[in-house]
């Protein structure tokens, strides 16, 4: 029973991600059609209808009263701020290597963790933040001078990401998974909109909102889901394993964005790429054996 739960956990875990890459993809389509600010706001606020309408059959109006509003708070920035980084950094750049340079977050997470958790950083996670930021500077050392300040937005997203794991971890079994979700979602809206309303005022090019069309609704909508159905099965996949045997199934994101960029868009992954990748995930990989070794 143990192996069989661990397989199945293991292929929702793969599911999970490559439906992840699934939606990424979808959301590179849009890039042209509308500002990259207003298919996150779009997206999220999708999300939190969803789950608001599933929290309320399950928890009634004592679901929406949520446990430590400032992090709470605080979680929605750090989604929202991860969420439009990565969202134009997918516009701008080919989807694999902004997904390979997203995957430093687990060693950023365990490097914010000492820093704000008072967490004592192994020294594997020191060797394996080294790797993968090496990884990252081979990925984008060919296309620096071609995308400027558009390189570093899927590293700020990483960041974002890795600061919204630092505050998941204070506010975790204060409230059910589903509330959990939907303060995440619902709290990133007005940051979104915010930013969303910035970049339009600013007439900025790209930041402008035009009335969108029909199908960008759609592949919003097709996004909130799916990104939903993907962290459902991630968050089953751990019920069934151990998270230190689903981590690495993470992986699978890159090639599955490599796999569709390559399809999809033809941005096709050069040497170069190959290389920085395999420092990223092989130091993630490093990690997550010490961690389990431990």
């Amino acid at each position: 029973m143990g192996q069989s739960a661990t397989r199945s956990g293991l292929l929702l875990a793969l599911a999970g991600f490559a439906l992840l890459s699934v939606g990424d993809a979808v959301i590179k389509s849009m890039a042209g059609q509308w500002p990259g600010t207003a298919v996150a706001t779009l997206r999220y606020a999708f999300g939190a209808i969803g789950l608001g309408l599933i929290l309320w059959f399950r928890e009634g109006l004592a679901g929406f009263r949520l446990p430590l509003p400032l992090v709470q708070l605080g979680r929605g920035a750090a989604v929202a701020f991860a969420t439009v980084c990565f969202f134009l950094g997918i516009f701008l750049m080919p989807l694999a290597e902004a997904t390979v340079i997203n995957f430093v977050n687990p060693m950023l997470t365990a490097l914010l963790s000492a820093l704000f958790l008072k967490e004592r950083a192994p020294r594997a996670a020191w060797v394996a933040t080294i790797l993968a930021f090496l990884g990252v500077l081979i990925v984008l050392r060919p296309n620096t001078g071609e995308l400027g300040w558009a390189a570093l937005l899927p590293l700020l997203a990483a960041l974002g990401m890795g600061v919204l794991m630092i505050l998941n971890r204070i506010t975790a079994n204060v409230g059910s998974v589903i509330q959990m979700q939907f303060a995440v979602a619902a709290l990133a809206v007005p940051f979104l909109i915010g930013a969303t309303l910035a970049g339009h005022l600013s007439g900025a090019e790209g930041f402008v909102v035009p009335m969108p069309e029909p199908s960008v609704i759609l592949r919003c909508l097709i996004v909130a889901g799916s990104a939903s159905v993907a962290h459902m099965l991630i968050y089953m996949a751990t019920m069934r394993a151990s998270a230190a045997v689903v981590a690495p199934m993470l992986y699978v994101q890159l090639l599955a964005a490599t796999v569709l960029g390559w399809v999809v868009f033809g941005d096709r992954p050069d040497l170069t790429t190959g290389l920085g990748a395999l420092l990223i995930i092989g130091s993630g990989l490093y990690l997550w054996r010490s961690q389990t070794e431990r």
